[in-house]
């Protein structure tokens, strides 16, 4: 049986070091992120490549969140590899190595192991790559998603340009939509890229959160001010995983369900960047969530104002 999200990207080794400390080899990657944090929603599939010398606990932790991963092909190579610092600017990584190793022979094979997913996700890969599983699959996912990032943006533009014609929902950083569309003005970048395929364009804003511009209107979602943060790396992947998953599972994406499921990305964020790699999102609990889902109500809820009978 085909999971109703699946989700195509990376899965790392990462060595990152933030003020509050550092790890090396931490389980991670775009897909691993992705699929943890939207786990706790709906039913997931992995398609992705390792090396031969990716551990075991990275399937144990996979198999513990019920996710698919026979889409996870093992290489005889090493796995792709990233080493990132973090200074207090929580919002920059600074980018020490990038080892791609197995991911220069990735190459993925969707449609063998999930050929009718509800909802896609292309996470941040080569475009090509992208392309071609959009013309892998027999049928058109009811909800294509992309994320990319400035390197491609940079590389291969042309072909970016024309998979984002072909998907419904584009995941994306400030910088990064300023590069594509040349528009300094975030509310005028997100008309361009929205002219450019996409009717949905979600900015990720780090620390501030995010913006979710669709027809007729845009949501700000707020991030979580939080007194431990120990490690931003993943908080896109899983704040795009739990938007998505919480999509997928009701089947549609109305104002109202953007909405929701944008604050549902923030909470799935809020707990990943809280301790290193998925130790914040990987066991979480029913009540957990919901605590939290709660604390997000009581940060962005205000009864109507009603200037009329407020002015002084």
């Amino acid at each position: 049986m085909t999971p109703k999200l699946v989700i195509v990207g990376t899965v790392a080794l990462d060595d990152v070091t933030t003020p509050f400390g550092s790890v090396r080899r931490a389980l991670g990657g775009s897909a691993f992120y992705g699929g943890i944090a939207a786990s706790y929603w709906t039913s997931v599939g992995v398609v992705a490549v390792v090396g031969k010398d990716y551990p075991e606990e990275g399937f144990r932790i996979l198999e513990s969140r019920a996710i698919d991963f026979r889409g996870i092909d093992r290489s005889a190579e090493e796995t792709f590899a990233w080493t990132g610092e973090y200074t207090y600017d929580l919002n920059t990584a600074i980018t020490r190595d990038t080892r791609l190793n197995c991911l220069l022979s990735f190459n993925p094979r969707v449609a063998e192991h999930y050929p009718n997913p509800e909802t896609l996700f292309l996470a941040n890969i080569d475009p090509e790559i992208q392309g071609k599983i959009l013309d892998s699959l027999p049928v058109r996912p009811r909800l294509v998603a992309l994320d990319t990032m400035n390197y491609w943006i940079e590389s291969k533009k042309d072909t970016l340009l024309q998979v984002l014609r072909r998907i419904d929902l584009l995941t994306i950083n400030e910088s990064e939509a300023r590069m594509l569309t040349g528009e300094f003005n975030l509310v005028l970048a997100a008309r361009a890229i929205r002219a450019l395929g996409p009717s949905i364009v979600v900015l990720k804003k780090g620390e501030h959160g995010a913006l979710v511009f669709y027809e007729g209107g845009v949501f700000a979602s707020p991030a979580m001010p939080l007194e431990v943060v120990k490690d931003p790396t993943g908080a896109g992947d899983s704040f795009a995983g739990g938007l998505l998953g919480y999509l997928t599972v009701h089947g549609h994406h109305s104002p109202e369900f953007l909405k929701q499921s944008s604050i549902i990305g923030s909470v799935m964020a809020s707990f990943c960047v809280s301790d290193f790699g998925v130790i914040g999102t990987r066991a979480l609990s029913l009540e957990e969530i919901s605590s939290r889902i709660r604390e997000f109500g009581d940060l962005t809820g205000f009864r109507q104002i009603d200037y009329e009978e407020r002015r002084l």
